[in-house]
């Protein structure tokens, strides 16, 4: 079980429950075959910029600190890289489109203008299609 993975099913969990507590998180994370300890998870709610609200943890700012380096979760998880005209599709396994987008977005690349993903699908918007191809390029060398 890797922390990209885990950390992907926390935001999952967060988005379709309300989660008050660290306890009520791992409990849910152990319902689905991951366990936690309270120092990871104290550690993955920091780093994936999660505040307590009233209705329980939802999605924040995010330290700069913690801000995963975008490479190194291209060359794991990237499966398939695809151009349409001023927009990329990447494939990744499921569970992990959404780490890669953030780090794609928290990476401020300037041929990225803007990131959707779903759980195994991100969705790249460039500016133009010149630029689209421009990143399909950088993106196949990083898989090389």
């Amino acid at each position: 079980m890797n922390k990209t993975y885990r950390q992907g099913q926390i935001l999952k969990l967060i988005r379709s429950r309300r989660l008050h507590t660290q306890d009520e998180l791992a409990r849910a994370l152990r319902s689905i075959g991951i366990p936690a300890t309270q120092v990871t998870l104290s550690r993955d709610i920091r780093e994936l910029g999660l505040i307590k609200t009233a209705d329980g943890y939802a999605e924040g700012v995010a330290e700069s600190a913690a801000a995963p380096d975008v490479e190194p979760l291209v060359r794991e998880f990237v499966l398939d890289v695809r151009a349409a005209q001023n927009l990329l599709v990447l494939r990744t396994p499921p569970g992990h489109a959404n780490a890669v987008a953030v780090a794609l977005d928290q990476a401020d690349w300037p041929e990225v203008t803007g990131t959707i993903a779903g759980d195994d699908t991100i969705l790249i918007i460039a500016p133009d299609a010149k630029t689209a191809e421009s990143l399909r390029e950088k993106f196949l060398e990083l898989l090389q």
